[in-house]
């Protein structure tokens, strides 16, 4: 998704004079994510997904969502490595973006909101 992402920023951006060559170049992924100035797709995808996960995890158990988030449907495995549930991505997520402790964080919807907001903030690329 980054290549794919950066492919479209040297697209939109276009190349740039070298004037030490006296040629024309392409961006570096540096020079890019400078001159952009946003979180790349793969955090902002991560962010909305811990968003997302806090907003289940404060809800009553009842509730639907909640339910399916915990499911087990109880049928057999097929060979090999196990797929990836959606749990394994919220708990890498919240273990890149909260360290340890992350999860009782959660309950705490400005606490939550804070860490989150200050985690897209770091990840800004610089300049």
């Amino acid at each position: 998704m980054n290549v794919f992402e950066r492919k479209v920023y040297r697209r939109i951006l276009g190349p740039v004079y070298d004037n030490e060559n006296e040629n024309w170049r392409i961006l570096t992924n540096n020079e890019i994510y400078a001159s952009v100035k946003k979180p790349t797709i793969i955090e902002t995808i991560r962010l909305k997904r811990l968003r997302w996960f806090g907003h289940v995890q404060r809800m009553e158990e009842n509730r639907i969502s909640k339910r399916v988030l915990y499911m087990n449907l109880g049928t057999s495995r097929l060979r090999g490595r196990p797929r990836n549930r959606r749990q394994d991505g919220v708990k890498e997520d919240g273990r890149i973006v909260g360290g340890e402790g992350w999860q009782e964080k959660v309950h705490n919807r400005e606490e939550w909101k804070k860490l989150l907001r200050n985690r897209r903030i770091l990840h800004m690329p610089m300049e």
